[in-house]
């Protein structure tokens, strides 16, 4: 890998040349060893390095971007020029900044040297198992990798972050069979900074796996009603990442076409709910340090027991409305456990469904939504009865976080996110 602080002085002296005055970049080196399996057969093992540059230039109120991916300097002498161009041919908007001096700092985080072997020897052991375990589920692909990156982020203010990071990914793609009918396709993936455990007991491998089999054989929902869904916690970040888009991120504030504009500080929703992003959390590998804007990035809580504490907001949308700026342009998204096990609150539900994912367009203004439920379970009278298809789902986004009538004990924590089952009460279930 290039020494990116050479390659940094190198740009910084590029820039002072052309008498650029304003400006912020990012110089990102990684490197990844990628290993893939096919059918339960290891078919590549790879390694690929990679280089990314970034460069936002200020101007008589003016920004203008560019990017790349080559550390020469006739390359940095090109974005530069790029960077100096977009600039002098955008609009003027005052609004456009970035953040004060933030000092120096260092970054580390996970580990830098991979142990493959071992690695290697995880994924074998996964396939195994789910070989051994699940022998209705078919592992179509595989994928595992070692992530290392190296980046450097200055801006004229005098900010300078580096960081350097390494971890494992490792995901599966998977189907089940029986009788010669099939399933569509599910997943799992983790990401880790060790390889202490084994992968199929991490995150939500062996849910998925659970599931998948039980959706071999399924049924057709009948009508119309108004019940109780069980958001797994691959669709709570799905739901959760419509509700900040459509409350609470740059655009709807910008244009005030958020319902929760002037809700700071009042009760958007249930008391059950906390929702923050943490990238300092010890359950997050690899989390976000430097936000796009250029501030060290801070811990933040969205909803905290149903009050909105804050939008969701850039520097540059802050600027424009002024609202506070949130530092803080990641996902790693923690929302906090409940005191029912998933098991008591399926026992709890009358008629719903159990929903594992959510496709559909994107919600109204007005958070209306209506989509087709994923590899989704039909509960009634306190148990789960079967496998659904073709079933829709509507309701409203800011009405469904004040309808949660439980959130479980349980989290899954895939080294991203660390989220649990949420039950929310007044979705529309339709079948056929």
């Amino acid at each position: 890998m290039n020494n990116i602080r050479e390659v940094a002085d190198l740009f910084d002296n590029i820039l002072k040349e052309k008498n650029v005055n304003k400006y912020t970049y990012t110089l990102v080196n990684s490197e990844k060893q990628e290993i893939n399996v096919e059918n339960g057969e290891f078919k590549l093992m790879r390694t690929v390095f990679d280089k990314y540059t970034s460069i936002k230039v200020f101007k008589d109120n003016k920004m203008g971007s560019a990017s790349g991916n080559d550390f020469s300097k006739d390359a940095l002498i090109n974005l530069a020029e790029a960077g100096v161009s977009a600039a002098e041919s955008s609009p003027e908007d005052p609004c456009h900044d970035m953040a004060p001096d933030q000092g120096k700092e260092v970054f580390r985080q996970g580990l830098y040297e991979p142990d493959m072997d071992k690695f290697i020897d995880r994924i074998q052991e996964c396939l195994d198992t789910i070989k051994k375990e699940y022998p209705k589920v078919l592992v179509m692909s595989a994928v595992g990798s070692y992530n290392k990156s190296n980046w450097i982020s200055r801006n004229t203010n005098g900010t300078e972050f580096e960081d350097f990071s390494g971890h494992y990914n490792f995901y599966i793609q998977i189907s089940a069979s029986e009788d010669g009918i099939n399933t569509g396709i599910s997943g799992a993936g983790v990401c880790v900074d060790n390889l202490d455990a084994p992968f199929i007991e991490l995150g939500n491998f062996r849910k998925s796996l659970e599931d998948i089999c039980n959706s071999i054989h399924t049924k057709s929902l009948e009508g119309k009603f108004e019940g109780t869904v069980i958001l797994t916690p691959d669709a709570v970040q799905q739901f959760l990442g419509m509700l900040i888009g459509n409350y609470m991120s740059d655009g709807v504030i910008i244009d005030e076409t958020s319902l929760w504009l002037n809700k700071v500080g009042e009760q958007v929703a249930s008391d059950k709910l906390t929702i923050s992003k943490k990238p300092f959390d010890e359950r997050i590998v690899c989390g976000e340090r430097g936000t796009q804007d250029g501030f060290r990035t801070e811990d933040v809580t969205l909803i905290e027991k149903g009050v909105l504490k804050t939008h969701s907001l850039s520097l540059y949308a802050a600027n424009k409305t002024g609202r506070p700026v949130v530092k803080n342009t990641g996902w790693d998204l923690i929302v906090e456990p409940g005191d029912k096990s998933l098991e008591e609150m399926i026992k709890s539900v009358d008629k719903g469904l159990i929903m594992g994912g959510y496709s559909g367009g994107e919600p109204g203004t007005n958070g209306e939504f209506s989509g087709v439920a994923k590899n989704s379970f039909f509960i009634e009278n306190g148990e789960v009865k079967y496998a659904v298809s073709e079933t829709m789902v509507n309701g409203n986004l800011g009405e469904i976080v004040k309808n949660i009538r439980d959130i479980s004990k349980e989290q899954i924590c895939d080294g991203s996110s660390v989220v649990p089952y949420i039950a929310v009460s007044g979705v529309v279930i339709s079948g056929k």
